[in-house]
């Protein structure tokens, strides 16, 4: 779907950053094309309305491996010198963003903090720190009159003389002369009066301060009042201030008269012969009531926001303070030297001709570059041309036809769900989001559950999204492996379609993975075609097949189709009296043994030819006729390619009337994977498998090959609907082998138990409390326990408590099989490094 130029992204929130709204000039001649992408004007062989090329005919891209030259990267060198001007004919960069234009410059400038893995760091704010169990609002309403009701009988009972000694602490301190005779005895003097006001001062200053800490009236302010925010906090605070006063000069509260007698104590009863100096007192007697209120209603801060919102600061003041170090400025390209390359860029960026790959495949390519000195200035030629379409992929695609997840293209990472509220999740990590990226993916990811609990369509599409995003940004490459119709993306979001056994499809299969060693292709063969077979060892069967392909490739400059394949593993004689004749009229003796050395061993106990020609029958079929092609009419998609440039490939596997033909394919590519990563040099482009279904797929061999692919910048993405679609003897060896485990609601507690053994146990702290009504035999205790019943809603009880240290499984199997809603998975994430997170029940698409 287009609209006005752009790529249509699933949502409006600020972190999805939409397409470029403006097209991009052209960058240079046009680039060779990819095969299976059309010639413009014209659609591609094999599909509807292209022919496809007949048995005979050349490849359409001969020589070229993908059609990839080194100029579809980057722009011609420009000649040594000084960074390139801006050509004289390119209007100068437009600074002020047209309308509609994205929020690509916030984006940019959003924090995304380091965080534990797995965290969706854009944007990142840590949850509050924890607090202890709230008291109910009724108990707190309750117990705030109750004593505000006793500290008012207190304080009338302490004014009217009903309690005894009350002013003997006062007598300690201060001279007998000033009191009449007794403990009871009053003051006798005027110095005694006055001391008696600041003895009561003081007094009612602890009455009040015990009283809000007894009733907890911060915590009913803070609930009912602040949590209401403004203006109602400060028009509260306006009133209990007003009554305040109110009270004060009343002299209901002992504020006025203390004070004037502490002053005229210090300064002499001379100072209020000046009606000036009284209203000065009497002014900071009012400001000093007022200002507590003051800071509990924040006036400062809502006057301040009100006179904010009536006089803004400068526009350029405030641009000029939030971006001149901002990551929309482009600094490391201003840091190099490189200012009009940078001013480009954030014109691009402020105009909304650029989208969130452009800045990702920019800055990576920035950094390839700074790593060749060579490199930089036709980058910088090529941004001064074209701008945000500089350094484009092969293929000339900006973004994805379609996102169906949330992604970060800065950080790789794509969020799948959100931490639920649940016990079993750490407090910080709850309602946090959860996102994968290539540090994940790289330790591999195994996910269990059952059809319909959402694997493909919120783990499988959301990763084939990412991997296809960072391949447009020339960092990775993706494979994805599903039946025909798997929800992995459209045709459009992919480089390379091979369907198998569609006569629509413009690539074929290779099955040797494109490489030219008889005895590799013949060890990833072999695992592909009996690496399920128990009974039978890969190892010779390799050899079984090496003994064939090397002979024939020496013969004919290729390996064998599947039939050939397959009448040499039969026996036929004829082909192997053809393939015999023609190795020795070449002269190829070492072959001659190779070949008579299997003639010899064929038909004798354990050999594995019989089988192996079994499973090749199976690709022998009406439905995959020259399919998988060999000779030099054969267009092949070969895997090794994988390793060398950011492709987006998708295989389409007839599930449904050839399933063990798929089963065997599917069996192939993660074994080709797995050898073809682990043979490369070059491990800058990460390169990630999505098997959309890997039943029976996965072997002894493909185990090991799965624990090396971490150390080579790879990764693979395996689903299952059960844990025993693999042989039993593999179960601990894969749970093992993967960094990455995700149980799906609705699985087994035979599969809950094999995650629960993996996932391991951890040390918890248990409290068992007993509870034991306490009963009352005097009736003033009674009137107690009724009292407390009455604030709390609780029978008095007493609380007998056992604290434990024990040793739990963070999930057991039966809360995997029955504890784990619908819509959501525990996932349990490490990273490359080692870092681990613990199993997190997680809330997909949340």
């Amino acid at each position: 779907m287009e609209d006005e130029g752009t790529r249509g992204v699933r949502g409006t929130s600020a972190d999805r950053v939409p397409g470029p709204a403006v097209p991009p000039p052209p960058s240079g001649p046009p680039r060779q094309p990819w095969p299976g992408q059309p010639a413009p004007g014209r659609p591609p062989a094999g599909e509807p309305g292209g022919p496809r090329p007949a048995p005979g005919e050349p490849p359409a891209t001969p020589g070229a491996p993908w059609g990839v030259q080194p100029s579809a990267w980057t722009s011609p060198p420009p000649p040594p010198g000084p960074p390139p001007a801006r050509p004289a004919s390119q209007p100068p960069p437009v600074e002020q963003p047209s309308a509609g234009a994205p929020a690509l410059d916030a984006w940019l400038r959003t924090p995304r903090p380091p965080q534990a893995p797995g965290v969706w760091r854009f944007g990142f704010t840590p949850r509050p720190a924890e607090q202890g169990e709230e008291v109910s609002d009724r108990s707190l309403l309750v117990g705030a009159v109750i004593t505000l009701l006793s500290a008012l009988l207190l304080w009338s009972l302490w004014r009217n003389g009903y309690l005894p000694y009350r002013l003997v602490p006062l007598k300690l301190f201060t001279p007998g002369e000033w009191w009449n005779p007794g403990t009871s005895g009053g003051p006798r003097t005027i110095e005694g009066s006055d001391a008696l006001t600041v003895y009561e001062a003081l007094l009612f200053g602890l009455l009040a301060y015990g009283c809000g800490r007894i009733g907890n009236f911060s915590e009913l302010f803070r609930r009912h009042v602040v949590s209401r925010g403004q203006p109602f906090l400060a028009l509260a605070a306006a009133v209990a201030a007003g009554l305040t006063q109110l009270l004060v000069w009343k002299e209901t509260l002992p504020v006025v008269r203390p004070v004037l007698v502490l002053v005229a104590a210090v300064a002499g009863g001379e100072i209020y012969q000046s009606q000036t100096v009284v209203n000065v007192i009497y002014a900071l007697i009012a400001a000093a009531v007022l200002y507590p209120f003051a800071l509990l209603g924040r006036w400062r801060d809502l006057l301040a926001a009100r006179k904010g919102a009536v006089t803004p600061a400068p526009a350029d003041t405030a641009s000029a303070s939030s971006t001149v170090t901002s990551a929309d400025q482009w600094p490391e390209l201003r840091a190099a030297g490189w200012t009009d390359a940078a001013d480009t860029l954030t014109a691009e960026v402020r105009t909304g001709r650029m989208n969130d790959v452009d800045v990702a495949r920019l800055r990576h390519a920035w950094t390839q570059a700074t790593r060749s000195p060579d490199r930089l200035a036709p980058l910088a030629e090529a941004v001064l041309r074209t701008g945000g379409a500089a350094a484009l992929h092969p293929s000339g695609d900006r973004d994805l036809p379609r996102r169906t997840a949330r992604h970060d293209v800065l950080t790789g990472q794509v969020r799948i769900g959100r931490c639920a509220d649940d016990p079993h999740n750490p407090y910080a990590r709850r309602s946090t989001g959860i996102a994968l990226d290539p540090t994940l993916l790289g330790t591999s990811l195994l996910a269990v559950g059952p059809p319909g609990s959402g694997k493909s369509a919120r783990l499988v599409r959301p990763v084939v999204e990412a991997l296809g995003l960072r391949a447009l940004a020339g960092q990775a490459a993706v494979l994805a492996v599903g039946g025909a119709g798997a929800p992995v993306g459209p045709d459009e979001a992919f480089d390379v379609v091979v369907r198998v056994g569609n006569p629509a499809s413009a690539h074929d299969l290779d099955l040797y993975g494109g490489t030219t060693d008889p005895d590799e292709a013949a060890a990833v063969l072999a695992e592909g075609l009996v690496g399920d077979v128990g009974s039978l060892d890969s190892r010779r069967a390799a050899t079984v097949l090496a003994q064939l392909l090397g002979p024939y490739r020496t013969a004919h400059g290729h390996f064998p189709s599947v039939p050939e394949l397959r009448e040499l593993l039969d026996g036929t004689p004829a082909a192997l009296t053809a393939l015999r004749a023609a190795l020795e009229t070449a002269g190829h003796q070492a072959m001659l043994r190779e070949l008579e050395a299997r003639t010899r061993q064929a038909g004798g106990p354990g050999d594995p030819a019989p089988a192996l020609a079994d499973r090749v029958a199976l690709l022998d079929r009406p439905a995959f006729a020259g399919f998988f092609a060999t000779g030099p009419d054969a267009r092949p998609f070969a895997l090794r390619s994988l390793g060398q440039y950011p492709l987006r490939v998708r295989v389409d596997l007839p599930e449904r009337g050839h399933a063990e033909a798929s089963r065997l394919l599917t069996r192939l590519l993660l074994a080709q994977f797995t050898a073809i990563t682990a043979a490369r040099t070059d491990t800058t482009l990460f390169v990630g498998l999505v098997l959309d279904d890997a039943t029976h797929a996965v072997t002894a061999e493909t185990v090991r090959g799965i624990r090396r692919l971490r150390s080579v910048n790879a990764g693979a993405v395996l689903t299952l609907r059960t844990v025993d679609d693999v042989p039993e003897a593999l179960h601990t060896p894969l749970l093992g082998a993967v960094g990455c485990t995700a149980a799906f609601s609705g699985i087994t507690t035979w599969d809950g138990k094999r995650f629960a053994e993996a996932w391991g146990k951890e040390w918890v702290e248990t409290r068992e409390v007993a509870q034991h009504t306490v009963f009352a035999d005097q009736p003033f205790t009674r009137a107690l326990h009724a009292l407390r019943k009455l604030v709390t809603g609780k029978a008095v009880t007493t609380d007998a408590v056992t604290v434990r240290q024990v040793e739990r499984e963070r999930w057991s199997a039966s809360e995997l099989a029955y504890a784990v809603p619908a819509g959501h998975a525990v996932i349990r994430l490490t990273t490359v490094e080692g870092e681990h997170a613990p199993p997190l029940l997680v809330e997909l698409g949340g």
